[in-house]
């Protein structure tokens, strides 16, 4: 085989290869593009999903576009706001603490005068068979926030027993507990805090 039939192979190698990467790059968009939408709705109903555990109010507005973002303690904070009738009659946002193994965060609903709807714990590190009980699958213990404000328990008791507070840590693990109490007590903060631009009040329309 002489030299220029050896070049002629090499060139059409080349862009027989070209081809086929272009072919399946196209493919691989195309599928990509025709997946969008059902990835979309998946990421929507999942976070439905993780609103809805926390909301025990009826509401007739569309959760993920009544949004308001606000500077909170660890930057910046997404709350999703239900109303009746155009009226904010709950707000949703995430919280967070560390913990053990690193931050543990949770969702919290509250309703318009700040009491506690729900708290969802969403993600941790914690130490599996000690932090368990963070989970209402295991314990009932996440819901013993519900129905709690900053009023009661006073300020002081927003903590667990061991460091004289109202709420029960776990046999040998105090560390997860603690940090989920400090975030709800956290979020209840930001929420009075933030209360009319929340609630669209007058003097804290967003």
């Amino acid at each position: 085989m002489d030299l220029q039939t050896l070049r002629g192979k090499i060139s059409y190698q080349g862009i027989l290869l070209g081809g086929v990467a272009l072919v399946t790059a196209g493919a691989l968009a195309l599928a990509d593009h025709a997946t969008q939408p059902d990835i979309k709705a998946a990421q929507k109903q999942d976070m439905m999903q993780s609103l809805q555990q926390v909301l025990s109010v009826e509401y007739d507005n569309d959760l993920l576009k009544d949004t308001l973002t606000l500077p909170g303690p660890n930057g910046d904070v997404t709350v999703y706001r239900a109303r009746k009738a155009g009226k904010v009659v709950a707000v949703v946002f995430q919280v967070q603490a560390i913990g053990y193994a690193g931050p543990v965060v949770s969702t919290m609903g509250l309703d318009s005068a700040g009491k506690v709807l729900g708290v969802r714990v969403i993600k941790h590190s914690e130490t599996p068979g000690l932090g368990d009980k963070i989970e209402p699958a295991k314990s009932n213990w996440i819901h013993s926030f519900e129905g709690k404000w900053l009023g009661e328990p006073p300020a002081d008791k927003w903590a667990v027993k061991k460091d004289g507070g109202i709420f029960d840590q776990f046999a040998g693990a105090t560390i997860t507990p603690r940090a989920v109490v400090k975030s709800v007590k956290g979020g209840l903060d930001f929420f009075e805090k933030n209360k009319a631009k929340l609630l669209d009040e007058a003097g804290g329309k967003s």
